[in-house]
């Protein structure tokens, strides 16, 4: 009965996260990415204070924050300030089709990482991921022309890359982190929204936004940044297999890609297939007859 729980909460969370690269799309038409932060960061800790009432956790959030409050302000400054401000932008400036399989290479990135700073060994296989992986990159960021390494957006490929190391930082860190996990990503919201709103005025005012606007950040506030980490970490919670649930993340990008092509209409180029298929094969590569890892047991951004 845990298994099947286990697998109804990952495939949940699995199909909620391909969404979230149409809402980023439709988000923007509307807000600016610091905008955007700001408000999915409202309503991802509205959600998070909900679920750790309903857990009975929420009476711990000032005595955690108070034991390691340094550190809570480091996690929130990365994610979701950093992150999700990086990665709204290269939303903003490339094809949502481009931008999220090359934050999808996350993984990889945290094995490199998980060496450097976790003094993790790379084994064989995960050299050959790493470079299908890059490989996969590479072929859509250049849309398949290789030999020619012409960028439409220089600036948005690299703030999508970029993405990927704040992410793979965020969870190395997050490594140390002893706490409940809800509280942890409820004070990062707490701690980094000063800033985010600082930044939302610092740069521009605020406009007038229909509700198609509201509705669609408030979406991703809880499906990208709130309600669907618990529902992944219910699926990990209770199944015997973490990489059966893991695995079923190879799912998400082409059911993302579907979306885009059939609710707002965007172009999937065989580039794009071709170099997703590159990265999945790596991802496939790395996890194969490998139990756990650094990357098993995270989010998807």
């Amino acid at each position: 009965m845990n298994e099947r729980h286990a697998v109804g909460y990952g495939l949940a969370a699995v199909l909620l996260w391909s969404t979230v690269a149409t809402a980023f799309k439709i988000t923007l038409n509307y807000f600016s990415p610091p905008q955007m932060v700001v408000i999915a960061s409202l309503v991802s800790i509205a959600a998070l204070i909900i679920i750790a009432t309903y857990q009975g956790t929420l009476c711990h959030l000032f005595s955690t924050f108070h034991a390691r409050p340094w550190y809570y302000l480091t996690l929130g400054l990365i994610n979701p300030f950093a992150y999700y401000l990086v990665l709204f932008k290269a939303y903003a400036l490339l094809p949502a089709s481009q931008a999220q399989p090359l934050n999808y290479s996350w993984a990889i990135t945290l094995t490199l990482m998980a060496a450097l700073f976790l003094h993790q060994k790379i084994r064989r296989q995960d050299w050959i991921a790493c470079g299908l992986g890059y490989l996969g990159v590479v072929i859509i960021a250049t849309n398949g022309d290789l030999l020619a390494l012409q960028f439409d957006s220089p600036l948005g490929v690299g703030l999508a890359l970029f993405s990927t190391l704040l992410w793979a930082l965020y969870w190395i860190i997050n490594t140390k982190n002893k706490a409940d996990p809800i509280l942890g990503l409820l004070l990062g919201f707490l701690t980094s929204l000063p800033f985010s709103i600082g930044l939302s005025f610092y740069l521009g005012g605020w406009q007038s936004v229909p509700w198609q606007g509201w509705a669609a950040v408030t979406y991703v506030g809880l499906f990208e940044m709130g309600i669907t980490f618990v529902l992944w970490l219910n699926a990990l919670r209770l199944t015997a297999n973490t990489a059966r649930i893991s695995n079923l993340i190879f799912i998400s990008p082409f059911i993302s890609l579907l979306l885009l092509a059939t609710i707002i209409g965007e172009q999937i180029t065989a580039s794009t297939i071709i170099g997703l298929l590159f990265i999945i094969s790596g991802l496939v590569i790395q996890q194969w007859r490998s139990k756990s890892s650094p990357s098993s047991e995270v989010q998807q951004p």
